[in-house]
């Protein structure tokens, strides 16, 4: 619940952060600001996978990508390398894949009440 709520939130935030500024209701937050911003998630995400290390290896593999994601996304922003943001999108399709999978294998294995896809 806590990793839900948490992450529907952030892209909550995120869109308010980048889209009220182009409707002229806010001021844009700065490449620091921003990067301070991703890189306090990336901590938030450390902390998470530390705690999934008592459950599925998906849900580690989930939570170490989308703390590399938002490393990878801070560094972007503090340094304005677009070649930096480009491997973030790969590696963020890679972590959006990655939790979809672990997200159908836990539905899939409890609805049939056995391991049918490794989690």
């Amino acid at each position: 619940m806590v990793a839900f709520g948490s992450y529907g939130l952030f892209w909550w935030s995120f869109v308010l952060l980048l889209i009220l500024p182009k409707m002229g209701l806010a001021i844009a937050p700065d490449p620091i600001s921003l990067a301070s911003y991703l890189f306090m998630w990336g901590l938030f995400t450390i902390v998470m996978f530390f705690a999934a290390l008592k459950l599925s290896r998906g849900l580690q593999v989930v939570f170490i990508t989308l703390a590399v994601l938002f490393f990878l996304l801070t560094a972007g922003e503090l340094t304005g390398n677009t070649t930096i943001t480009m491997i973030a999108g790969y590696e963020g399709i890679l972590t959006g894949l990655s939790a979809v999978y672990v997200g159908l294998a836990t539905v899939i294995n409890e609805t049939y009440k056995r391991d049918v896809l490794l989690v």
